[in-house]
């Protein structure tokens, strides 16, 4: 791999992960524009989402700190805050869903869900799920643990390029009552240990082969950095958008992007 091809990875990831948009989408597009598909490709680009992850620490550190805390002090049996206990136990038990879906079906992502053709019709079927979560969520409730879960349902979701993490968990807090704000909060949240978990396991396999002291070292440390960069920045912009905007603008632009996979399908490969 060469050094603008890592940068380009970087920037999509960045860019991508935490908009509603699917950022594994965006990575099997770009890597089959510059025909860079290989036996590593998934790796590197889980060890992309872990950088990315590490800007949700950053960016909600009072929030998982507090979850550390309460986690802490309910094991030694001390008195947690209701609202911390709850947000505790839907982010363990919403983590479950697609833990055991990304186990079930590791084997077809190095195959089967990296073709674009897959990519463009979940794009579009992700869409439908956007409106239709804007239009009959009510935005009146308080989180659950039967929403959590509910929610980490929608999160197992996401196991397949184009479907979006973000999308899908914060069309699953619309749906159950949350605001637009209190479900994109969730979903970040939600996606910390899934993620950090993925980008583990995946970093282990590359040291594993041999990758990171051969073609791969530099060019995922710089392309890791670029992504936790952007990703702050991304982060910001998607919650200040939706103090104030719909997900229906995300839903049009995987519409118009899934209609450009299609059509360069058809008619120019």
């Amino acid at each position: 791999m060469e050094l603008f091809q890592a940068i380009i990875l970087g920037l999509v990831q960045g860019l991508t992960e935490f908009l509603p948009v699917s950022s594994s989408a965006h990575l099997v597009i770009v890597r089959d524009l510059l025909n860079m598909n290989d036996s590593h490709a998934l790796a590197f680009d889980a060890v992309l989402q872990l950088a990315t992850i590490a800007a949700v620490g950053i960016y909600f550190w009072k929030d998982l700190w507090g979850l550390f805390i309460t986690a802490c002090r309910f094991v030694i049996r001390k008195t947690v805050d209701k609202k911390e206990k709850t947000l505790l136990f839907s982010v363990i038990i919403g983590t479950v869903p697609a833990v055991i879906v990304g186990l079930l079906l590791e084997h077809m992502m190095e195959g089967a869900f990296r073709d674009i053709r897959l990519v463009a019709g979940t794009l579009a079927l992700g869409s439908m799920l956007f409106i239709f979560a804007e239009k009959y969520g009510k935005q009146n409730g308080e989180l659950t643990i039967q929403k959590g879960l509910f929610v980490g349902f929608f999160q197992a979701l996401a196991v397949v390029p184009g479907m979006s993490r973000s999308g899908m968990t914060i069309s699953g807090g619309l749906l159950n009552g949350l605001t637009r704000i209190d479900a994109a909060r969730f979903s970040f949240i939600l996606s910390f240990p899934i993620i950090v978990g993925s980008g583990v396991k995946k970093l282990l396999e590359l040291v594993k082969s041999g990758a990171l002291s051969g073609d791969y070292g530099f060019e995922l440390i710089v392309a890791s950095i670029i992504a936790f960069v952007v990703g702050i920045g991304v982060i910001h912009f998607l919650m200040k958008f939706l103090q104030r905007h719909s997900l229906v603008s995300f839903a049009w632009y995987r519409v118009a992007l899934a209609t450009v996979i299609l059509v360069s399908v058809m008619f120019i490969k």
